[in-house]
């Protein structure tokens, strides 16, 4: 009878990604307080260093509280292609140890390593043999967790940074679960915790041994699942190759919008840039989605960082349709776009603005029809590769408004 593997995954995040490579490119940063991003009135920080971050200073933090908390700062702008290529070298990296590579953002990535340890010998030797291939590769540094499932490792990782290594054996993961604070666990957000704190539960052994019945009746039917992961218990494998489930852009502005040519100039390049990333991967998409976030806030809500203050609360409205057809149309997307937006009849400006295409499909192999294509589907392809040769912005579909918008800087799937 044969013998199973062990289940090993590896969960590795870059520390500090976009400000450790400025710092490593820029001598005279190192040491200093490196805030990447918020350089514009209503930016938020894409990355804080490790010197940054003793001020309080954290991802995703508006940029004006990252200035009251740090003044000393140094704000950069992102250079997300920068970041993107280095990224590429990590991921090259760590194909060297296995195949099964998830990567969920530029920074991190799982891997499960189950059946690496004949080349590499012991999880914990793999570990560290990545841990230097990284370093030797780039100059940087990167965490890494080990555990059973995706869950541990995640964790194991986030307790371990800056440059940390922690394992956590099958036979650990009780006594490294249970005294954990319950926004550790995945899908727990300050609402529910706040909901599980009311119940008494304030650590992952709390929800462990609550009775079932009870928080079911308490939080719904998602009771039993977060059971299950309190206890360590993740049978979601390593998916190497994952579907997207939708692409999507959104810009925060410098000032609240509220007029018509702006609001279409905005959409114009959010639908060009989706589909231009839809064209890149094969997909088309059936469910245009706007995304609509209003200017004036309403009370306040907590941080996704669970030691952060609170924050101001902006109304996010949503306004979607579904397509008879699939399509990768930039001109059509930005249609529906609009329409929606008009339907929609905000009566107060708008600080976000976003958009997206889900319910993808693979683009069918090209078949020749009778009359050939309609003229917008070659249209796209043609734009696609002037920018692929001469950069972003060398050329844009001309539309009613004298405005041009340019999406985020952050890279996404499907950028080159």
């Amino acid at each position: 009878m044969p013998v199973s593997t062990p289940r090993w995954i590896l969960h590795a995040d870059m520390d500090a990604f976009y400000a450790s490579i400025e710092q490593r490119d820029r001598p005279e940063l190192r040491g200093k307080p490196v805030i990447v991003g918020a350089t514009a009135a209503r930016g938020v920080v894409a990355a804080a260093s490790y010197e940054a971050r003793r001020y309080g200073v954290h991802s995703a933090m508006p940029g004006f509280r990252a200035r009251e908390l740090c003044p000393q700062g140094i704000f950069l702008s992102a250079n997300m292609a920068h970041y993107a290529a280095v990224s590429a070298q990590i991921h090259d990296v760590f194909l060297r140890f296995t195949p099964e590579v998830e990567p969920l953002a530029l920074d991190e990535a799982f891997l499960d390593i189950s059946g690496s340890m004949r080349l590499f010998g012991r999880p914990i030797d793999v570990a560290q043999q990545l841990k230097q291939a990284v370093t030797e590769e780039t100059g940087l540094t990167v965490s890494v967790g080990l555990g059973p499932c995706k869950l541990v490792a995640k964790i194991a990782c986030t307790l371990g940074k800056p440059d940390g290594l922690r394992q956590v054996g099958p036979e650990q993961v009780p006594e490294f679960l249970d005294p954990l604070p319950i926004r550790r666990l995945w899908g727990v957000g300050p609402v529910l915790a706040q909901r599980l704190d009311s119940l008494g539960i304030k650590t992952l052994g709390d929800l462990v041994r609550f009775d079932e019945g009870r928080l079911e009746r308490a939080i719904g039917r998602r009771a039993g699942e977060l059971q299950t992961l309190a206890r360590g218990i993740d049978p979601r494998p390593v998916e190497a190759d994952r579907i997207p489930k939708s692409y999507g852009e959104e810009n925060t502005f410098e000032q609240d919008v509220l007029a018509r040519d702006l609001v279409s100039a905005a959409l114009t390049a959010h639908a060009e840039a989706v589909a231009r990333r839809l064209r890149r991967d094969g997909y088309r998409g059936r469910t245009v989605t706007l995304k609509m976030k209003l200017a004036r806030a309403r009370g306040t809500r907590v941080s996704r960082d669970p030691h952060a203050e609170t924050e101001p609360q902006y109304p996010l409205l949503s306004r979607s349709r579904t397509l008879s057809t699939a399509t990768d149309d930039g001109r059509l997307i930005r249609a529906t776009l609009l329409e929606l937006w008009d339907d929609a009849a905000l009566k107060e400006p708008v600080r976000l603005l976003g958009a997206s295409l889900s319910n993808l499909e693979a683009r069918a192999e090209e078949q020749l029809e009778l009359f050939g294509r309609p003229r917008e589907d070659r249209l796209g392809p043609a734009l696609d590769a002037i920018v692929e040769r001469f950069g972003a912005g060398a050329i844009t579909r001309a539309v009613d408004s004298p405005h041009k918008i340019t999406p985020s800087g952050r890279r996404k799937r499907g950028d080159p």
